[in-house]
């Protein structure tokens, strides 16, 4: 994955720890992993993801014609409905995954760190005679994440996008700091992350590779209507619904607690019967420290794999839990 060519000013902030990997430029966290994490859980404070890439359409047929292109049924899409798409290759694998609201005139989207270009050309791509405009807006907007059950109440020119997990602000990124100093606490994307994995929801760059195909993540219908049109990849999507099961699933593992680290993204995942140096069976996605499960993880692996197999994830045991069935 590409990386992001912005920092947030809020790693100036006292404690602030910069993360790594897809998450470089903002806060990994703020000195207090586990406080931070139960602050959030708890409904209160913020947490920076202004490194991720924002897209904008507008114009008349932005609905219709994003609706052509998208994995979502986004033609009568609700003002002020959130909703998650993707964009498949001819094959059906993924290639980039939308976070989408609509505020009446403009689609917004934010998009992984460093994909927004690519998401762009391709759209570009698509126009042809459909009345639409498509911009990059990452350098003017920020997003933060307020998490369910906040009481904060969002800027007046901040577009939000409002889901089950909470709300996605989209602000203007000059006003990044006066927010901070306003509603804070600011919370790191270690925090958020060990969230996401406990609800299993994956991402895209982390639990895909250059092969994912929806049915895998657990992406089918929250991000892929199987009763809409054609769009590009549409016939593995509906072949591998109506005919077979994906070659891969989605679990969630619980790793052994007495590991000082967490095994990273890509470690091999392997049958615990077999040891070590057996034949890898897939590989951890996302690992994550959480403040009441411990060590946590999710992990692509064979569909045939028996589900109440205990696994190693590198050398560290895991036990699985389905997230997607086989």
């Amino acid at each position: 994955m590409l990386r992001p060519t912005l920092v947030s000013p809020l790693l100036s902030l006292p404690g602030a720890v910069p993360a790594e990997g897809p998450d470089e430029g903002v806060a990994g966290h703020y000195g207090e992993l586990f406080r931070e994490q139960r602050a959030l859980a708890d409904g209160t404070g913020f947490v920076d993801l202004s490194h991720r890439g924002v897209v904008t359409v507008t114009g008349d047929d932005r609905l219709s014609w994003l609706h052509l292109l998208l994995t979502q049924h986004v033609s009568e899409l609700p003002t002020g409905q959130a909703t998650e798409a993707l964009v498949l290759s001819a094959n059906g694998h993924i290639e980039h995954a939308l976070y989408l609201v609509d505020d009446g005139t403009t689609v917004w989207a934010h998009v992984e760190p460093g994909t927004q270009t690519a998401l762009i050309d391709y759209l570009e791509s698509m126009k042809f005679f459909y009345r639409v405009e498509v911009a990059d807006r990452t350098a003017e907007y920020a997003v933060l994440h307020l998490p369910a059950g906040s009481i904060t109440e969002a800027p007046a020119d901040a577009v939000v996008r409002e889901t089950a997990h909470g709300r996605d602000l989209f602000l203007p990124r000059a006003e990044l700091t006066a927010f901070a100093a306003a509603h804070g606490p600011a919370i790191g994307v270690l925090a958020h992350e060990a969230l996401r994995v406990e609800a299993h929801r994956p991402r895209l760059g982390l639990e895909t590779d250059h092969r994912t195909i929806p049915h895998e993540l657990g992406w089918i219908g929250t991000a892929v209507h199987l009763q809409k049109g054609c769009y590009r990849g549409q016939e593995t999507v509906a072949r591998v619904h109506n005919l077979g099961k994906p070659p891969r699933r989605l679990v969630f593992l619980h790793l052994d607690g007495s590991e000082v680290h967490l095994p990273p993204h890509g470690t091999p995942v392997r049958l615990a019967a077999d040891g070590p140096e057996s034949r890898q069976l897939g590989f951890l996605t996302t690992s994550a420290r959480h403040h009441e499960l411990g060590p946590i993880a999710l992990a692509l692996i064979k569909r045939n794999v028996p589900v109440d197999a205990p696994l190693l994830a590198g050398t560290t045991a895991a036990a699985q839990e389905v997230v997607v069935e086989p």
